[in-house]
């Protein structure tokens, strides 16, 4: 199918579907579906969760307590926002089932860049999903059911077509009791027609901001009377009112209202009887205009704050349905929000080094935590990512005690994704030549965009310190091991060679004989054994060398047997290898003639490091980044 057929489709498909309201209310008794509200149709297009049994895996144990959790397939993206989504399903789970939350605003309540606005976003595409039915050509895509008396017919639809008598709650509009009245009582006058809820054309989904506070009337709610039409009908009469206020155009959908508590509190009123009582007043003195749909509104903090500690407005808070949406305080979802704005840009396909986005994750989470007592906080942001710190770091404590320590506003404050964002995108165009992106770059970007924060002080010295304590330090031994490990790949055959020596030393050692060095023709006594034994082991720590030197003999001459008589590879055994590894990396100064970008003193050693080189780019680096690392980590070594 071509893009121009996919179009006409989708245009096709979300026509309206005209037919009578008998027609209507025959499909009614058919299809439970037609007349749902706003609320059980946002409920159908979210879906069935995905049920996942934390105890099954060992990170999630830990952060979940075990828990079986929901995930929703439709917020995929959203991540770490396990708990907050889960509430939102639950206020439109309530409010289809009638109960309270019908009555309430959800209200999204967070820090600037933590993801409000996308939640509302996705709400309004969801609510895209799923038709609804309304009176033809009414301005307010009113339910045809609000014709219809809830004491007088309530009992007759009930009986003859399965309508629960809780549907007929909504009020007729003013412009169809005007029909009405010209049709001579004549319902059936009435047509009905299916409308698919669109963003674009504003029907049953409708966004409100705030205005300027001192010109700002509730018209931007309500709708106001078209002055044009003055010459033809009176000021109270329907034909005569311009029904385009934000409760107006989302009746039977969702209302946004951003930054709500931004707004004077006299253009508030209206939605506490469009929630109440599900109708609304208009500017005129006409009859109430009905409204029954979700109001979504969301704020920062300090508005909400300032809101909540005036008086005057106890009766408005009863009303609101509030749920957090903090800053994400996982590392491991943090880089996946960071993958995700990457894939929407043009930097999706530039490099980007290992442990770049870790790293960011890194300090943004850090920021938003709360310092915890007698324990470090480097600690609880692994603890928050579901590592078990049991046997590295006897102070951390359980991730419980941290929440419980920290309180509910954790998350509320720090730096934001928007910020973390805006400092990954210099990363990348850090570098003049190279659109790319590396830690060490990172940290520079950091500390200088700290600097033009204008933070206060003990804010500013606090980041400071997770850079210089935590995040530098670190990163000197991830990229350490990534260049010892691409080094030893292309210097394998030093590695074979230590490895070789010391079995032979071992072997010898444990049957207390000489050995006579077949090139320079020295013997070495059992002593002088030991002592070549030691210079390997001790650098890594081994505690108890006399059993450690029979595991390992024992496991060589199992592998020899295998292998005809050959040795394996030095890098098949876990423990020696690690062993070796400390041994070829004690001294700094024997990475140099590979890793290092200067003139190569012989053939051997310049393809030593080209293949040094190739394997790091294989892990992820670009030349240029491999010989500013490199460059780097020998700079940092020296200097310690």
């Amino acid at each position: 199918m071509s893009i121009f057929d996919h179009v006409q489709d989708r245009f096709a498909r979300i026509q309206q579907e005209e037919m009578t309201l008998e027609e209507y209310l025959v499909l009614c008794k058919r299809d439970p579906k037609v007349y749902a509200s706003a609320a059980e149709r946002m409920l159908e297009a979210i879906g069935e969760p995905e049920v996942i049994d934390t105890a099954k895996d060992p990170r999630l144990s830990r952060i979940f307590s075990n828990k079986v959790i929901r995930r929703y397939p439709a917020f995929a993206e959203f991540h770490g926002m396990e708990e907050a989504i889960e509430q939102i399903v639950a206020y439109f789970r309530h409010a289809a089932q009638g109960l309270e939350e019908r009555k309430q605003i959800l209200y999204l309540l967070g820090p600037v860049g933590g993801g409000k606005s996308s939640l509302a976003e996705r709400l309004k595409l969801l609510m895209e999903r799923i038709p609804f039915y309304a009176i033809k050509d009414s301005p307010v895509h009113e339910s045809p059911l609000g014709l219809f008396s809830p004491e007088e017919d309530g009992e007759l639809l009930e009986q003859e077509y399965g309508i629960p008598r809780r549907y007929l709650k909504s009020v007729m509009s003013p412009w169809a009791a005007k029909r009405l009245k010209e049709n001579g009582g004549d319902i059936s006058a009435f047509r009905v027609v299916r409308l698919y809820p669109s963003r674009l054309n504003q029907i049953a989904i409708s966004k409100t901001e705030p205005g300027d506070e001192n010109n700002q009337d509730i018209s931007s709610l309500v709708g106001k009377v078209d002055i044009r039409k003055l010459e033809l009908f009176s000021q109270d009469d329907p034909d005569a009112y311009s029904f385009s206020g934000g409760l107006c155009r989302a009746n039977q959908g969702l209302m946004e209202f951003v930054e709500m508590f931004k707004a004077p509190i006299k253009v508030l009123h209206p939605l506490l009887t469009a929630t109440q009582e599900g109708n609304y007043n208009p500017t005129e003195g006409m009859g109430a205009i009905p409204f029954d749909g979700v109001i979504l509104a969301h704020s920062n903090e300090s508005e909400w704050k300032a809101f909540r500690n005036n008086r005057n407005n106890e009766a408005f808070l009863d009303r609101v349905y509030i749920v957090k949406v903090p800053y994400c305080l996982r590392t491991s979802e943090e880089v996946m929000i960071y993958q995700k704005l990457l894939e929407e840009s043009s930097l999706n396909h530039a490099p980007c080094a290992p442990d770049t986005l870790r790293m960011l994750a890194q300090f943004s989470t850090l920021s938003r935590l709360k310092v915890p007592e007698n324990s470090s906080v480097y600690s609880k942001m692994r603890v928050y990512d579901g590592e078990n710190l049991k046997d590295t770091d006897p102070r951390a404590k359980s991730i419980q005690e941290y929440r419980d320590a920290a309180g509910v506003d954790e998350g509320m404050q720090g730096l934001s994704t928007r910020f973390a964002f805006k400092i990954l995108s210099k990363v990348f165009n850090f570098d003049s030549s190279e659109v790319a992106a590396n830690p060490v770059h990172l940290l520079y970007v950091l500390e200088q965009a700290l600097e033009r924060e204008q933070l206060p002080a003990e804010v500013f010295e606090r980041y400071l310190s997770y850079i210089k304590e935590f995040l530098a330090p670190r990163y000197v031994e991830f990229i350490g091991k990534e260049i010892q490990t691409a080094y030893l790949e292309s210097y394998s055959e030093y590695g074979q060679n230590i490895f070789d020596r010391y079995v032979m030393y071992a072997d010898f050692w444990i049957q207390d004989q000489e050995y006579r060095d077949p090139e320079t023709g020295e013997l070495l006594n059992r002593q002088s054994l030991n002592e070549e034994l030691e210079k390997i082991e001790k650098p890594a720590g081994i505690s108890n060398p006399k059993d450690f030197r029979h595991e390992v003999v024992n496991f060589v001459l199992r592998a020899r047997a295998q292998n005809n008589g050959m040795n394996p590879s030095w890098q098949s055994y876990e423990k020696l290898r690690g062993v070796i590894e400390h041994k070829m990396f004690a001294n700094t100064e024997e990475l140099l003639p590979v890793i290092s970008f200067n003139a190569k003193a012989s053939k051997s050693d310049q393809k030593k490091h080209e293949d040094f080189v190739a394997r790091m780019v294989e892990r992820g680096y670009t030349e240029k980044q491999v010989r500013l690392l490199s460059e780097w980590y020998l700079r940092v070594r020296k200097s310690q």
